[in-house]
């Protein structure tokens, strides 16, 4: 008898303890995990407003990795998170088996060129030294703009999003390619005649997306979102995160603290209709 007892309030215990958790998260404070830097800046400056005038209480996570706030956002730790493009996020939920999904995409700061040594794109010349990223997905984009430039040739028919070293035909202005790890892109300026850098790393660094020699066109691929749980697309909140997004008064926060970033289609829409 007591050990039967002992089970009913152990049973008990669990489900007021289950029920306890699932009454604590009040459907007005959100969690939004960025990337260090301008994306979790993006958050501060322009959405978090939006959403605390709605009466939302929003906190704002850093992390300085692409691979914990997707599990984050999995386990619920996050309610979103604003760091990734529509490429990796396909590709990592696929292989951990999460349900995640984009919800919007984001202004977004371009791949780009940069050097100090040089002042154009003019002064490269046979055995120039260019760094680019390692990983696969930003090698390509940089790839893929050395080709824009004259500087290499890609072979026909590859998939842009896919080039690799491999695929280069024909290395016309004969540089030398220096793959590097992305975060190490902006101090490779001191040894390099040029540096692609990403973004996010180039304001990290004190680099001004202006002060490119050259920089990339994003594709939708490539421009970033702000992804959430699949299971949570029709809340409430989710529909007032993504309005937030698409506010004129985030376009205006975007206007005077990102210039250079690269727009998604909806604030092109607004501008467009405001001429």
């Amino acid at each position: 008898m007591l050990h039967r007892r002992l089970i009913f309030s152990l049973i008990t215990a669990l489900s007021l303890t289950a029920a306890t958790i699932s009454l604590a998260k009040d459907p007005k404070e959100l969690v939004i995990g960025t990337s260090a830097g301008p994306y979790a800046d993006q958050v501060k400056l322009g959405i978090k407003p939006i959403l605390e005038k709605q009466g939302y209480k929003v906190k704002v996570v850093e992390f300085n990795d692409y691979i914990q706030p997707n599990f984050a956002l999995a386990e619920g730790s996050l309610d979103a998170n604003a760091f990734q493009h529509i490429i990796y996020l396909t590709k990592f939920a696929n292989e951990n088996k999460l349900a995640l999904s984009e919800l919007i995409k984001v202004p977004t700061a371009p791949i780009a060129i940069y050097s100090k040594k040089h002042s154009s794109l003019t002064e490269v010349k046979e055995g120039s030294t260019v760094a680019l990223p390692n990983d696969p997905t930003n090698q390509a984009r940089a790839l893929v703009l050395l080709d824009q430039l004259g500087w290499i040739k890609l072979k026909a028919n590859i998939d842009p999003i896919r080039a690799s070293e491999k695929d280069v035909a024909d290395n016309i202005k004969k540089i030398k390619l220096v793959p590097l790890e992305a975060a190490q892109l902006p101090r490779s300026l001191q040894d390099t005649d040029y540096s692609f850098v990403n973004g996010n790393f180039a304001l990290a660094s004190g680099l001004k997306l202006n002060d490119a020699l050259a920089r990339e066109k994003i594709s939708t691929n490539y421009q970033n979102l702000v992804a959430i749980r699949t299971e949570d697309k029709t809340k409430p909140w989710v529909k007032d995160l993504e309005a937030a997004y698409r506010s004129r008064e985030f376009l205006a926060v975007t206007n005077k603290h990102f210039a250079g970033f690269a727009k998604p289609d909806y604030q092109q829409a607004l501008e467009v209709a405001a001429k």
